[in-house]
């Protein structure tokens, strides 16, 4: 397979998103399932400051689009309401949004029943938009062939695949390796529950990334990035793409889930102090059975 060379300025890559303004002034909304990964969050919010856009993090159960409690129409519909009330009341006219579902539930379901008036806008797509001020301050050269993890179903509504590349493409020394592979869903979590499909993603992203000779796989979401994380195991490296930005823009963003999914005693590499403030409950029941998972492959 190829390697792309696509500069970023080149007419088969995504211009700036049709009808999309991103203010100077927004609401960063990470949604609920990014608290793992709080280090994203940060770096994420530090690179739109340093493009020009000032951005309000918001996330977890205040700012929840309902999903997590869609077996009640009338629960998801009050959490949905009170998350749209609340962007509504920033006095911020841009919502930049990280989960492609809060994304999706936003445009299909939250908006068209409680007015907004603020403009829904991806992560990559305010990026990308802003890329001639993102390029020069991408100072640090890395190495790093690279293939990029990436699913169909959300690339219809973003095109997240064609951008996170594009983007990754402005770090010098970064090379960015194309295959043809995709997989189902908007993201990882989207095919768990379906017996075996998570596992062949798996497999065939490792094989792709050895049929194109890449050392590093580079997530876009959050889901993937913890289904993929314990793949290192594989003499593989595994890297979200904010994580590359950050490090080539001197960000510091260091992958403690990483740490936590790879170690021999994920108990002791999470601490008791933060198991302490999280919950001993929370941590025994939710986040240690993920950690000492094996690899789904």
């Amino acid at each position: 397979m190829a390697v792309s060379t696509s500069s970023p300025s080149d007419p088969d890559l995504p211009a700036e998103p049709s009808g999309h303004r991103t203010a100077d002034r927004a609401v960063f909304w990470y949604g609920c399932n990014m608290t793992r990964h709080g280090e994203v969050i940060r770096a994420t919010t530090r690179i739109l400051d340093l493009v020009g856009i000032e951005a309000a993090p918001a996330g977890g159960p205040a700012h929840c689009c309902g999903s997590p409690k869609e077996a009640s129409a009338r629960i998801a519909e009050g959490m949905a309401r009170r998350t749209v009330e609340a962007f509504n009341a920033s006095g911020r006219d841009t919502v930049v949004t990280w989960c492609p579902s809060c994304h999706m539930n936003m445009q299909d379901g939250m908006a068209p029943v409680t007015p907004t008036n603020f403009e829904t806008v991806h992560v990559t797509e305010a990026l990308w938009a802003r890329r001639d001020r993102l390029a020069p301050l991408l100072a640090r050269p890395l190495e790093a062939r690279v293939l990029v993890h990436v699913h169909h179903g959300f690339n219809g509504r973003v095109a997240v695949n064609e951008m996170v590349p594009g983007l990754l493409r402005l770090i010098p020394g970064v090379t960015v390796l194309e295959h043809p592979y995709r997989a189902p869903g908007h993201m990882c979590s989207s095919i768990a529950a379906v017996p075996g499909a998570l596992a062949d993603a798996q497999r065939a992203t490792l094989a792709a990334m050895a049929e194109v000779g890449a050392d590093t796989l580079v997530t876009i979401f959050h889901s993937c990035h913890r289904e993929s994380a314990a793949l290192e195991r594989h003499g593989i490296r595994v890297r979200n793409w904010i994580h590359l930005l950050a490090e080539s823009l001197g960000i510091p963003a260091e992958d403690e889930y990483k740490a936590w999914r790879n170690a021999e005693d994920p108990r002791a590499a999470v601490g008791e102090a933060r198991i302490a403030a999280a919950g001993e409950t929370v941590f025994t029941r939710l986040l240690e059975p993920e950690l000492r998972r094996p690899p789904t492959v």
